[in-house]
């Protein structure tokens, strides 16, 4: 017997007690076990508790996926279409609460936590927005009397897999474009995060999706998350997360012939700033791109790349800057920085600082963990920031910290600070700061990058761009405007209007 949820709707609702929702109930996990979420800025703080499921959650869900594809695919995308706007107006409603339960569950700031809402609602109504625009192309044939047609068919089940840090936004991004091209989903939301992901699915099931169609299980990556990834009856996984982690996604799918994997996984990001930027725009962009979400987004900007001529006043002004931020709950209006998801981040970020101080690194901020006072329940830190000359293969510059960690580097010229950019295994997230459209250019032309900017932070992506990474950050766009390439077979379709055949290329009929 599923265990019923308590009422969901009005805006005022915050769910702590997540369940499993598939084939449209609400149910615990087989194991009858239950994990605990915490608030990362004070661990004392239960926001709720979800079920650990196991292989058996995951077969239940993938059948029942792919028990409602058949119908749910012949549905029209206009009807599709109009779920999701249902689906639309029921964040609308519930915004406030919303960003305040991403607050509280993941730790950003409360101005990120309603701007994580709001681009959940600007990927819902993007996608049904997909609804009504051309799904395929009619095109010439050699033959006169032919009609080739190239039409979007959707690929199958697809199993999402989704980070803690965008709690409500990575998700959508994944799961909306998906639905619309008429995929049934399977959900497994990040362990950190999983009340969030629970409000999202309440939601969901108040849209009118039918059963079958979106499913959520929750539960370790380890147990849940690889079972999900390698059921041989899920035929697309979107992941996004880190890079150990996707490329074992990504070799653990390659077992089945016909399964689609589609990654995001990080970056080593860089703000390039040129000998003629703007330091009204260059100081401002640098301590976004590394400081918000207290440095935990995959397009966080761990090094400052900054023309010789100008890194001493850009370093002060810098500097002068980061001494400013707020660190504290999120909750509170005027925080900047809260805290690091968990231990394991803070552990990390030691790392990494012990590690840039152990290459040579001067340090101009040593940040450290903030402990006392209304710090001491939570997995607060500071900026580490310092200053280090180039050097081919460093692990300070060239490694993921993923925390408050961030490098300055001196350049001498645009040839050299594309060239210091470039020498990372990843390559997701750029930004350029120069007056100069020429510079600009070069800068465009030649870093590798999926996501570049230019006189602005290397973050605020909008979903109607494609979101993903070349080299180690990814091997396609696995969310956002993207996506559809990934959840959709390209078919031709071919007819023949004439009274007889006639084959392209003079290929005789004659048999």
């Amino acid at each position: 017997m599923a265990t019923l949820a308590p009422e969901t709707k009005g805006s005022g609702f915050e769910p702590t007690y997540a369940l499993n929702f598939v084939n449209g109930e609400w149910k615990e996990s087989a194991s009858g076990a239950r994990f605990e979420s915490v608030n990362p800025a004070n661990v004392s703080e239960i926001v709720g508790t979800a079920p650990e499921s196991v292989a058996a959650d995951i077969e239940e869900a993938v059948r029942a996926a792919r028990a409602a594809f058949p119908k749910w695919a012949s549905t029209s995308w206009v009807r599709r279409a109009e779920i999701l706007d249902n689906f639309a107006q029921l964040i609308k409603r519930d915004l406030e609460a919303m960003s305040r339960l991403i607050t509280r569950e993941c730790g950003k700031p409360i101005n990120e936590g309603r701007a994580d809402a709001i681009e959940s609602l600007h990927m819902v109504q993007f996608a049904a927005g997909l609804g009504r625009l051309p799904i395929g192309d009619c095109i010439s044939s050699e033959i006169p009397e032919k009609d080739a047609y190239i039409r979007r068919k959707p690929k199958g089940v697809v199993a999402c897999v989704s980070p803690w840090n965008f709690p409500m936004a990575i998700p959508l991004w994944e799961m909306t474009p998906t639905l619309v091209a008429g995929n049934t989903v399977i959900l497994k939301p990040s362990e950190e995060t999983p009340i969030c992901a629970n409000y999202l699915f309440r939601l969901m099931e108040e849209a009118g999706f039918p059963k079958g169609v979106i499913n959520i299980v929750h539960g370790k990556g380890e147990t849940a998350g690889d079972a999900l990834c390698r059921h041989p009856d899920v035929d697309v996984v979107l992941f996004t997360g880190s890079y150990q982690v996707g490329k074992l996604v990504q070799r653990n799918a390659a077992a089945e012939a016909h399964k689609f994997v589609a990654t995001e996984m990080g970056g080593k990001n860089a703000v390039l700033v040129l000998d003629d930027a703007d330091l009204n725009i260059a100081v401002p962009a640098g301590v976004l791109s590394a400081f918000k979400t207290s440095g935990q987004r995959c397009v966080t900007s761990n090094r400052i790349i900054v023309d010789k001529k100008i890194v001493d006043e850009y370093q002060k002004r810098f500097l002068d800057m980061t001494d400013r931020i707020r660190i504290g709950n999120g909750l509170q209006e005027d925080v900047f920085m809260g805290p690091l998801i968990n231990k394991e981040g803070v552990e990390k970020y030691k790392r990494h600082n012990a590690k840039a101080i152990e290459e040579g690194a001067v340090v101009l901020r040593e940040g450290g963990e903030l402990t006392d006072g209304d710090y001491a329940n939570g997995h607060f830190v500071k900026p580490f920031v310092y200053r280090m000359d180039y050097r081919p293969g460093t692990f300070s510059l060239r490694e993921e910290a993923f925390s408050p960690h961030v490098a300055i580097i001196p350049v001498d010229g645009v040839e050299e600070a594309v060239r210091v950019y470039n020498d990372t295994d990843y390559g997701l997230a750029m930004a350029v700061i120069t007056e100069d459209y020429r510079k600009w250019r070069y800068v465009r032309d030649h870093a590798e990058y999926g996501l570049g900017y230019v006189n602005l932070p290397s973050i605020g992506a909008e979903v109607h761009l494609p979101f993903g990474g070349v080299k180690n950050s990814g091997n396609g766009h696995p969310s956002a405007e993207g996506l559809i390439e990934s959840v959709t077979h390209r078919v031709a379709f071919t007819v023949n209007h004439a009274r007889e055949i006639v084959m392209a290329q003079g290929l005789s009929a004659k048999v």
